[in-house]
């Protein structure tokens, strides 16, 4: 989300493409933005403090934690331990839709992934 909003280029021209076609509907999920939220507070990331208007600027949809994505989350296997990542294999497992991610360990998943860089 980060680098598609601000630095376009450190995305793979395949992600970058997939996000930028006016065909893809693109989701951003409520923990992507939680943890970005964390990781600022505590100093471990930057972040653009207009974050969510450049999302909706760039017709990002916001993807909710529903029930259904806590309990797939819960179900899933221990590929990952962080929280975060395993919501977001959980949302797309769930909502049927690829993610976008630089993390080797998502592709352990039974999820689509297209690789971010």
């Amino acid at each position: 989300m980060l680098w598609a909003l601000g630095s376009p280029r450190r995305l793979s021209p395949t992600a970058r493409d997939a996000i930028e076609s006016p065909s893809s509907e693109v989701f951003a999920s409520a923990v992507s933005v939680w943890e970005i939220a964390i990781k600022t507070a505590t100093g471990k990331l930057r972040a653009p403090d207009d974050l969510i208007r450049r999302a909706d600027d760039a017709d990002f949809r916001p993807l909710a934690i529903e029930w259904q994505h806590g309990t797939a989350a819960g179900a899933l296997p221990l590929h990952h331990r962080d929280p975060f990542d395993r919501m977001l294999v959980a949302q797309a497992q769930v909502e049927g839709l690829t993610l976008v991610t630089s993390d080797p360990k998502i592709g352990r998943y039974a999820v689509a992934v297209l690789p971010a860089s």
